[in-house]
């Protein structure tokens, strides 16, 4: 098996993108029909965002809340400092500080959601319709960004996996980390863009050693099946939750509505939505 090392930042991912190719690669070369726009056009979008409206999800941010545990007010206690008090502060007695005396106060505050690990892999079969890999990019994109604000935090991966010649090659890029402000427009565009595939993925491999990246260019950049493991990831990510590989003949991703109510179904069975 050939695994590269995990991209740890979307930073790191255009990075190895726009290192010099060892083989004349289809990331920069192949035709813009093919790949879905030009290499210009990738790096323009990696950077700036597709700036793409999401569609309102069938939940609402109040339900979100309360299941991610920010409508439930927590007490907790925070020292207060004022001239009268139940203790002395004997530092600041010490010091001169008529506020010298403190007191234990309750404060409600809100609890925070929990940390929700996803993984969408990038690959698929180069027949795939650009339509199905923009459906199931905007319903993953407008769950997910209903679910960090509602106040999870959600980290956001894109995998790639495939076989070349029967060997298995596997890469992965953090798109989104846990805790960071939203970047809708680089969420949208990592999960449902062709280009995030055939040019900027194809593009990390065309980087590669001359002997791997030509593998992988001569045969049509890797084979299914194209599942993702929780293997690929760095160590230190628990408990991801992966979803399937592409399909051309997959049902759920024909049109964005379809597409949604299988995202949103999948989110409930994981117990994110109700």
């Amino acid at each position: 098996m050939i695994a590269l090392p995990p991209l740890l930042s979307w930073h790191d991912f255009l990075d190895a993108a726009r290192r010099p190719e060892t083989i004349h690669g289809d990331g920069r070369h192949s035709s813009d029909e093919f790949s879905g726009g030009s290499w210009d056009e990738a790096l323009r979008l990696a950077v700036d965002g597709w700036q793409l409206a999401l569609r309102d999800a069938d939940v609402t941010v109040g339900t979100l809340r309360e299941q991610a545990g920010l409508g439930i007010a927590a007490t907790t206690l925070e020292p207060a400092w004022d001239v009268t008090g139940s203790e002395v502060d004997v530092g600041a007695y010490l010091a001169g500080v008529p506020e010298c005396m403190v007191d234990a106060v309750p404060r409600q505050t809100s609890r925070r959601g929990r940390v929700v690990t996803f993984v969408v892999p990038a690959t698929y079969v180069n027949t795939t319709p650009h339509e199905l890999v923009r459906n199931r990019g905007l319903a993953l994109a407008t769950l997910c960004a209903a679910i960090i604000g509602a106040g999870h935090s959600v980290e956001i991966w894109s995998g790639w996996a495939c076989h070349v010649y029967g060997e298995r090659h596997t890469a992965m890029a953090r798109v989104i980390t846990a805790g960071e402000a939203l970047d809708v427009g680089r969420l949208v565009f990592a999960v449902a863009h062709p280009l995030m595939c055939r040019r900027l993925w194809f593009a990390v491999w065309d980087a590669e050693e001359p002997a791997i990246a030509q593998r992988m260019q001569d045969d049509i950049y890797g084979r299914a099946p194209y599942h993702c493991l929780p293997e690929d990831l760095p160590a230190d990510v628990t408990d991801p939750y992966i979803f399937p590989y592409l399909r051309p003949d997959d049902p759920q991703w024909t049109d964005l509505d379809a597409a949604l109510a299988w995202c949103h179904d999948t989110f409930v069975d994981l117990g994110l939505l109700d």
